[in-house]
């Protein structure tokens, strides 16, 4: 771990992570495991779904566009309730690439985005807890958007009809 540990715990305002800084703090650590992430191959094996994550619990940030709404709220589906996570997630963005319309939905409260926050991985030790707190993590989310599944499923069976 780098510099960037929990000194003075204070709130983001997106995910409720206690972290020094807010927000800012909350980005931090979240550059930091994409740092590790890029530095080791073995802690990259759940980069997407690690970023998806993050997405869902910053969406002022990352999903400012129905694009980019679609993209991760799509890609937490693929990867946790689909067989093809690959190949849907190819699909969705060739989908999102071409003259599709989407309606920006809006998102959860912050406190209701999930019980688990980018903290919870940035703690991991080694690069098997790392993957194993990323899919939980994942998971956190993941429910926490429950009322937003349908959404999911629905945007990617247009991705794949058009295949």
């Amino acid at each position: 771990m780098t510099s960037s540990a929990v000194e003075v715990a204070e709130s983001c305002p997106e995910c409720g992570a206690a972290v020094s800084e807010g927000r800012a703090g909350c980005q931090r650590l979240f550059d930091e495991i994409l740092a590790r992430e890029f530095g080791d191959y073995r802690y990259a094996r759940e980069h997407r779904l690690m970023v998806d994550s993050y997405s869902l619990q910053h969406p002022s940030q990352y999903m400012r566009t129905a694009k980019s709404y679609a993209a991760h709220l799509t890609g937490m589906y693929a990867a946790l309730e689909s067989e093809a996570t690959a190949e849907t997630n190819r699909l969705v963005q060739k989908w999102l690439n071409g003259s599709s319309t989407l309606q920006r939905p809006d998102h959860p409260h912050p406190q209701q985005r999930g019980v688990l926050t980018v903290l919870y991985v940035y703690e991991a030790r080694e690069s098997g807890e790392h993957v194993r707190r990323v899919r939980e993590w994942a998971l956190s989310v993941w429910e926490a958007w429950y009322d937003y599944h349908h959404i999911a499923a629905n945007w990617i069976d247009h991705a794949t009809a058009r295949s």
